[in-house]
Order: structure tokens, then C-alpha cells, then sequence
């Protein structure tokens, strides 16, 4: 293959050829054209074809109608058009690259050539530019590439949905032609003996250029500061900058079809982005975890002195819907609610015990799965209570599974407030004030792309143990971020916890009064007609 030229495209050394070697004599005419004409010799040119001369001048009626070849002036990286009777027929930029066009195209070298921004003598081959334009593309190329492999070998295999594995198997496709247009860039901006370097470089960079956009938008949209976003603000100035080079050398030329091509890739991006969507927007938008808080109270029974009530319940937490959770942390209250005329202790109630029922926290509960737990609530002095009825109530705070997977951490780290102050750990985050213990642990987006733009998350849950309102309370964020405890969250940070599916759920209160539990209990103490009742476990109780 000809170092110079490729689908008429031609190209060579910065060494001029003496039209002197050939006989020309160059000259200008009265419309400033220079042209060169040289006798033809008795023979046909040494690089022509055998019978080539007689051939052209038999179908074209002899030298009145010989083809008329132009050669243009030189651009910015020394090229220089060639046309034959006004039909583009490539690029040259030697005099070794026009013969050899010429010779393709049936034309004796010593034909008349028009001259246009120069003469013969004119092939400025700026090979430094050349040198330079490659290595850049070669680097945003690799650059790109590095990317999609990265997402697509993350997603490939740990991607938490379907369609996010697939949008990781395209990702690593489109690394693939990455990886080929860095390869072909200084065949292009060289010998250019692969015919379509240049249309695999052109390919790349509208990749680059899909991909970094969107990925610039989606940090600047979430407001937050990664690494990654130097790279994207990067790419894209030089994605256009490669698009503009490319296009105007018009580097798919001899390529079929290249305007679907194009679009083929294109669409495959953003196919691998409108997964990305589907599943963050409209997905989220039209299914919601659904997930069952129920108490049930059990058979309540009296110790053998009759001095304390116990008042089993049954809590249990089901998910009812089709979206996998992570159960954070949960706790129920067991309230008393006092016996009074005055309207205005209607409202009033009094906490009898309170706890954790879902142990451990941060366990999944898929849909279809349930977890149960049996607790006791006491009651001492039950004849002479100042309650009137029994109220259980519940809470838990779950994650959509499908938008974050937790370390292990979080299941075993488990600590109380004295042992992190200890550990001078309680401020990280701040916290509510203590008593409390504290669960924490690092959050992975549910895919690559999230965890580009996005960064790793830490989710902190707190569960206060005061007497009087114990609760729970989450924070969830950058690990490096540490902004004062508040127990109401903002608008930001519900916006943030909507992205991860974070949520409160309360569960169906129970109430029962409490001369029915004590008459249940009495009825069962005078059954037993021997033995003495087993003190029943009180669970757990702050």
C-alpha cells in the first residue's frame, strides 16, 4: 500500500520533486492558473499500465480530449485536492503521491496538470501538526475508554437490576471501538494504509462526546463534586474539538453508508443512558415498596402474687410489594394511656417500655418475605393502674434494595454512645443527644455510573434510648460530610433519600383496654388448677 495514499487520499514527505526530472515547464496563463505540459515521449511512462497512453487517447478521441487533472492548494496540513475533469479523485501531498493517484486513474503522469495555491514546487507537509493532532485524539480516545470499561465491567457484573447489566455489556462494546479508533489514530495521521481510520476515530469521539455530556449534566444536576468531573469537563471541549477536525477533513469519505453508522452509535449510547432513566425515574415514579407493620396482642397472665400483668404482642414486618428493602432500624412503643375524666388528658399517654424488634438491622427483606418477633410488655401493680388502655405502635425506616447495596458493616457495627466517645467517633456525623447506639455503613450506588457522578454514600442511623420518646433518627451522605444533627430533614435531604428510595414507615396501631387484659389474665390464672406460672421473658425493655 502506498504510504501516501489511501481511497485517493495521498500523502508523503516534505521534499519536493524537480519538475525538471519529468520536462515540465510550468506556466501561467491569462486567468492566473500555472500549468505544466511535457511531449509525450515515444513509449508509455514507466508506472503506466501497458497499452495505457493508446487506451485513453482511443476513448477520448487523442490529446484534444485528454482528462483535465487540478490540483489545489495546499491546507493547514499540507493536503492537496485533486480533481479529474471537476471530480474529486483524493488528496495527495507529494509529488510521489500524485503520480501514484494519476497511475490509479489511468492518467499518464505527463499529462497537463493545472495548478491552483501553487505550483509543483509547493508540499508543505507539516508533520509536527500531524504529530500532535494524533497523539491528542489517541488520549481522549484512551481517556473515554478507560471509562467504559470501568462502568462496564462494574455493571457487568455487580450492577443491582437486569438492564443494568446490559447497559454494562454495551459500555464494554463501545470501550471495544474506543480502544480500536486510539489504535488507527496515527495510521490517520500518517501513511492512513487502514482505509477506514479515520470513520472509527470520527465514531469514538461522538461516543465521547454523548457520554461525557450526559455525565456532566447528571453531576452538575446532583450538585456534587467528584474527581470524575475534571475528566467530563475534559471530554467534551475535546470531543467537539476531534468531531470539528475530523468533519472538516471529512474522515469518512469512502465509507459506506457512514451516516447510519453514525447514528447506530449514537443510539447505542444512548440507549445504555436511557436505561439509566428507566430505571432511576420512571421505575421509581410508578412502583413503590410496600411494606406491612402489623401488633398483635397475645394472651396476657398474671405472676403468682398477681403484682405484674404481662402483655405478650406478636409484631411482624412483611413486604407485600415487588421492590427488595434493606430494613434499616425499627422500633415499637408500648403506651399507656391514663385513666381521667378531664378532656384534656385525652391525649395524654405515658411510655411503659419500648425497643428494637427487627435485630439485626440492615437485614434485606425480599418481596414475599417476612420477619417476626414476640415481645412482653409489664405492667406492675395491675389492680391499682393508673391506665385505661394499651397501645402498641411501630415503626421502621427501609432502603429500595434496587438503589443501593450496604456493606457489612453496618450489620455488625453496632455501637452505643459511651463506646464512641470513647473511640471519639460520636461527632462523625453529629448525632441527637445521648443516650443512643448508633448503626453505621458505607452505601454503593446501584451502578457505576451513579457511583461516578454521585460518589459513595454513608448511611447512619441513631436509636435514641431516653425515657421518655425514644425514636430513630437517619442521615445519609458523603462520608467527609459532617453538618449539625437535625431531626427533621430538609428539603435537599429528602431529596436525597427520595433517590435511594429511603423512607419512613409506620406501622398499624394495636389497642386493647386494660381491665379486658387483666380479665384475660385472671380467667386464665383461676383455670389453672396446679402448679406455679412461669414468669413469662420481658423481652427487651430500656
Amino acid at each position: 500500500m502506498d504510504p501516501d495514499a489511501e481511497n485517493g487520499e495521498h500523502h508523503g514527505g516534505n521534499q519536493p520533486e524537480n519538475p525538471s526530472a519529468h520536462g515540465n515547464l510550468p506556466k501561467r496563463n491569462d486567468a492566473g492558473v500555472t500549468t505544466s505540459f511535457t511531449p509525450p515521449p515515444a513509449g508509455p511512462h514507466p508506472l503506466s499500465p501497458p497499452g495505457a497512453l493508446t487506451r485513453i487517447r482511443k476513448q477520448t478521441g487523442g490529446m484534444a480530449n485528454t482528462p483535465v487533472v487540478a490540483v489545489g492548494g495546499p491546507d493547514a496540513f499540507g493536503w492537496r485536492k485533486v480533481t479529474i475533469d471537476d471530480r474529486p479523485a483524493g488528496k495527495v501531498r507529494s509529488p510521489k503521491g500524485l503520480q501514484k493517484l494519476l497511475h490509479r486513474s489511468g492518467i499518464p503522469f505527463e499529462n497537463e496538470i493545472r495548478w491552483h495555491g501553487g505550483d509543483s514546487t509547493v508540499w508543505p507537509d507539516h508533520s509536527c501538526r500531524r504529530r500532535i493532532y494524533g497523539l491528542l485524539m489517541a488520549i481522549g480516545l484512551l481517556a473515554t475508554a478507560y471509562v467504559f470499561v470501568r462502568i462496564g465491567i462494574s455493571d457487568t457484573f455487580t450492577a443491582l437490576t437486569y438492564l443494568g447489566r446490559m447497559t454494562g455489556f454495551i459500555f464494554l462494546l463501545m470501550a471495544v471501538i474506543e480502544f480500536v479508533g486510539a489504535a488507527v489514530t496515527f495510521d490517520y495521521w500518517g501513511k492512513r494504509e487502514i482505509r477506514y481510520s479515520g470513520t472509527l476515530i470520527l465514531i469514538g469521539a461522538a461516543a465521547s462526546l454523548t457520554a461525557s455530556t450526559i455525565l456532566l449534566v447528571m453531576q452538575l444536576r446532583d450538585g456534587r463534586y467528584t474527581h470524575w468531573l475534571l475528566l467530563w469537563c475534559a471530554l467534551v471541549p475535546w470531543s467537539l474539538w476531534t468531531l470539528w477536525v475530523l468533519i472538516r477533513g471529512r474522515a469518512w469519505k469512502g465509507l459506506l453508508n457512514p451516516r447510519r453508522i453514525a447514528i447506530g452509535v449514537i443510539i447505542s449510547t444512548l440507549l445504555a443512558f436511557a436505561n439509566l432513566a428507566y430505571t432511576h425515574v420512571y421505575v421509581p415514579a410508578t412502583t413503590a415498596p410496600l411494606i406491612e407493620i402489623t401488633a398483635v396482642f397475645g394472651t396476657p397472665s398474671l405472676n403468682e402474687e398477681k403484682t405484674k400483668l404481662f402483655v405478650p404482642f406478636h409484631l411482624q414486618v412483611k413486604n407485600s410489594g415487588q421492590i427488595p428493602v434493606y430494613i434499616l432500624g425499627s422500633i415499637y412503643w408500648v403506651y399507656g394511656k391514663p385513666t381521667s375524666a378531664n378532656p384534656k388528658d385525652a391525649g395524654k399517654q405515658k411510655l411503659i417500655t419500648s425497643g428494637e424488634f427487627i435485630r439485626p438491622s440492615g437485614r434485606p427483606l425480599n418481596p414475599g418475605e417476612d420477619w417476626a418477633e414476640d415481645e412482653v410488655a409489664v405492667i406492675s401493680g395491675p389492680a391499682g393502674t393508673p391506665h385505661e388502655t394499651i397501645k402498641i405502635e411501630t415503626e421502621a425506616w427501609v432502603a429500595r434494595k434496587d438503589r443501593m447495596a450496604i456493606n457489612s458493616d453496618y450489620l455488625t457495627l453496632r455501637k452505643d454512645w459511651s463506646t464512641l466517645q470513647k473511640e471519639k467517633k460520636d461527632q462523625d456525623p453529629p448525632g441527637p443527644p445521648p443516650p443512643y447506639s448508633r448503626y453505621q455503613g458505607d452505601v454503593a450506588n446501584s451502578n457505576e455510573i451513579l457511583n461516578m457522578t454521585r460518589g459513595r454514600q454513608r448511611i447512619t442511623l441513631w436509636h435514641t434510648t431516653n425515657a421518655t420518646r425514644p425514636y430513630l433518627a437517619v442521615a445519609l451522605g458523603p462520608p467527609d460530610e459532617n453538618k449539625p444533627f437535625a431531626p427533621t430533614n430538609n428539603a435537599k435531604e429528602r431529596r436525597n433519600h427520595g433517590r435511594y428510595g429511603l423512607s419512613s414507615v409506620r406501622g398499624f396501631m394495636a389497642q386493647k383496654p386494660v381491665a379486658e387484659l387483666l380479665e384475660k389474665a385472671q380467667a386464665l390464672a383461676e383455670h389453672r388448677s396446679a402448679g406455679v406460672t412461669p414468669t413469662p421473658s420481658t423481652g427487651y425493655a430500656p
